[in-house]
């Protein structure tokens, strides 16, 4: 398959100066993120047939997505800005962002001869679709010196994709979306946004303000140097809502309870092939890690706030364990380590974490991690010229063991992206427990 040709970079600016002053000071659940990589989610498109209202000079499309972007950052002023510092006199470090609207990456590019067909029919992804995005390999540490949003359009012969990359730090997997989903409706043409986001940080009362953490456990000249990318592949596992509807109903009756959702049974039933298919031993532990959203946990929060507003968690079990037994017990336990996670105890980790900071690092071994979410309006961005036919993701954060979640192109499905090392995928392929509730 064809390298990726650079057609043009270019830095696009906020439309006016809103966003050249002002900083956000970050909160616990921004810092926790220095040491990881940038967010990376794509929209893979037919070739746009475009409508009037996009002639322009030049490139039509390239022209009306930069200016509809430079518009939707004036909106967004914080993804125009760098990340800053302030040392204290005390040995500590506070982290603002500057909104000093220094721009974001644009790159124009294209995969000469590379059809939709190439991208989305493999069995696996191909590796070309990590291509598709800017800012890779960066830690969000470097935000500092780099843009926090960095945006790719790369031609194929019969489509377009549109990839994003935001920097962890400023933002989630919510406010991702939140961010696309209004670069596509003031692409779309709206002049008001339906969803104006909320930058100000929630800080609990009484807290010091900036949060202020030992330098020295600021490492970020060694953050993940030492982790290097494990041969692995990424597979689209596709499940149907009335397969979803089955593991639910499955899951509740095995425990005598109707408290399971439908994303618990199925990251179960994902957790329990992988973890079989891997050949652990059976009296070794694993864990399975996911994010809590905390936005609705607290009524201060409001829902169009923009920032990290996610905290992780864990369910541990024996192999043995979680293989013999249905999907229902592992099921249950998420769903009451997720019930566990009150306000009240996540307001005490927010409050506890400067004392003793930890951060989120890349990890490979016994665990299974899940990213993003599918409740996020994702095939809904249409940009002017209809809506994507796929989702996509980039490098960042890719080892063995991450699940990435997607909502499907039919409502109440579900895409779950795994990443595995292949042996793992090829045998979670012909496993057909796991693979009846697949659909083809």
């Amino acid at each position: 398959m064809a390298a990726v040709r650079l057609i043009s970079t270019t830095t696009v600016h906020a439309a006016n100066d809103r966003a050249s002053s002002g900083r956000i000071e970050l909160n616990t659940w921004d810092i926790r993120n220095l040491q990881i990589g940038y967010i990376q989610k794509g929209l893979l498109f037919p070739k746009p047939k475009l409508p009037l209202h996009f002639k322009s000079s030049g490139n039509m499309l390239i022209h009306h997505l930069k200016t509809s972007l430079s518009h939707t950052l004036h909106c967004f002023p914080l993804l125009a800005g760098r990340l800053a510092t302030t040392q204290h006199e005390d040995d500590t470090i506070s982290f603002f962002v500057d909104c000093n609207n220094a721009g974001v990456l644009f790159i124009h590019a294209a995969a000469d001869g590379v059809t939709i067909s190439d991208i989305i029919k493999p069995v696996y992804v191909p590796s070309i679709v990590h291509s598709f995005f800017s800012l890779n390999g960066l830690d969000n540490y470097k935000g500092i010196t780099h843009p926090l949003l960095g945006v790719q359009i790369t031609d194929l012969a019969d489509g377009i994709f549109i990839g994003c990359s935001i920097n962890h730090v400023v933002a989630d997997g919510a406010s991702f979306w939140h961010f696309l989903n209004s670069w596509s409706e003031i692409s779309k043409g709206s002049i008001y946004l339906s969803k104006p986001p909320v930058f100000q940080r929630w800080f609990p009362d009484g807290m010091d303000i900036p949060i202020r953490i030992p330098e020295s456990c600021v490492n970020v000249e060694q953050t993940n140097e030492d982790f290097i990318l494990p041969p692995v592949r990424e597979r689209i596992f596709h499940f149907s809502k009335e397969n979803i509807t089955k593991l639910k109903a499955k899951s509740n009756a095995e425990m005598g309870t109707d408290k399971i959702s439908s994303l618990q049974a199925l990251l179960s039933h994902i957790w329990r092939s992988a973890i079989h298919n891997r050949s652990f031993d059976p009296d070794q532990e694993t864990n399975y890690r996911f994010v809590v959203g905390v936005r609705q946990r607290f009524q201060e929060i409001p829902d169009n706030y923009f920032g990290n507003a996610i905290l992780g968690t864990f369910v541990t079990m024996k192999a043995k364990e979680l293989v013999e037994q249905g999907i229902g017990n592992s099921a249950w336990r998420m769903n009451r380590i997720i019930a566990a996670m009150t306000g009240e105890r996540i307001k005490k980790v927010f409050e506890s974490w400067p004392a003793s900071p930890s951060f989120v690092t890349l990890s490979n071994g016994d665990a299974l991690i899940t990213s993003s979410s599918p409740r996020f309006n994702m095939y809904g961005n249409d940009f002017g010229w209809g809506k994507p036919i796929a989702i996509r993701s980039g490098s960042s954060n890719k080892f063995d063991g991450v699940l990435t979640l997607y909502c499907g192109a039919e409502e109440g499905s579900i895409d779950i992206e795994a990443c595995f090392f292949p042996e793992t995928l090829e045998a979670m392929a012909n496993d057909q427990e796991f693979m009846h509730i697949v659909t083809v």
